[in-house]
């Protein structure tokens, strides 16, 4: 599968109101780690993997993002964007690309986790030779309570993810670092969802309901560093870890 076939959903909606001040005049994605945007690393990392179909999903502080990036030409990529109104969960924004991917794979990802690029084309070469319906990367060390553990059969293939759980309940290491390719059947499922008892549409109910009905979804492994860029401690520690 050539890369170029691959298009990218990169979810940069969110305020960050864990960042506190920091997000006061610009959304999280564009807070600054070694000189660049959180959010143009990620684009810069997928782009040096091949990918040149961008379709970046805008909220709060829309305009920031959608003025530093322009149409993507800058990066050598093309880029559009879409407005998230309503900030209903993780399962219904990829729904505001669907126009976009149309019958692509594609890439789905935050506008706030941070990874050693080189895993995008790793990423890549295990989904276009798994034969699956998508694929999730996991890390381990992480404490799976506080996001999610991710469990595979023997083929590292998932067969459940369970997000937060308590303390000690689940023997899985993998924790869900967050970045998937999917095939566009992933909207066959978005679309059914129900909202969760957290009152929001969860993309890991989509995944477990893909499972079900006989979808594989491959595991992927990330190497290098991995930095969800949740706080102000976390971005601090961004400022060590990622080279420009």
């Amino acid at each position: 599968m050539a890369n170029g076939s691959l298009k990218a959903i990169i979810l940069a909606a969110g305020k960050g109101t864990r960042m506190k001040h920091l997000t006061a005049e610009i959304p999280k994605p564009m807070l600054l780690v070694a000189g660049r945007p959180v959010l143009e690393h990620i684009v810069r990392g997928l782009a040096g993997a091949g990918i040149r179909e961008f379709c970046i999903i805008t909220g709060y502080k829309a305009e920031t993002v959608e003025s530093h990036f322009g149409d993507g030409s800058q990066f050598g990529v093309e880029i559009s964007y879409v407005r998230q109104m309503v900030q209903d969960g993780t399962g219904k924004a990829p729904e505001l690309a669907k126009k976009f991917v149309g019958a692509s794979n594609f890439f789905l990802t935050y506008g706030d986790i941070l990874v050693e690029p080189g895993n995008y084309r790793r990423m890549l070469t295990a989904f276009a030779t798994s034969r699956a319906a998508a694929l999730i990367t996991v890390r381990q060390g992480e404490d799976v309570s506080k996001g999610a553990a991710v469990m595979f059969d023997d083929h590292f293939m998932m067969t459940n993810l369970i997000e937060k759980p308590a303390p000690g309940t689940v023997a899985s290491p993998w924790y869900n670092a967050g970045l998937y390719i999917f095939a566009p059947v992933l909207f066959a499922y978005t679309a059914r969802l129900q909202k969760s008892p957290r009152g929001e549409y969860e993309l890991p109910d989509a995944m477990r309901a893909m499972i079900t009905d006989g979808h594989q979804i491959k595991g992927q492994e990330l190497q290098g560093y991995w930095i969800d860029v949740r706080d102000p401690q976390t971005l601090a520690a961004a400022q060590r870890l990622v080279i420009p």
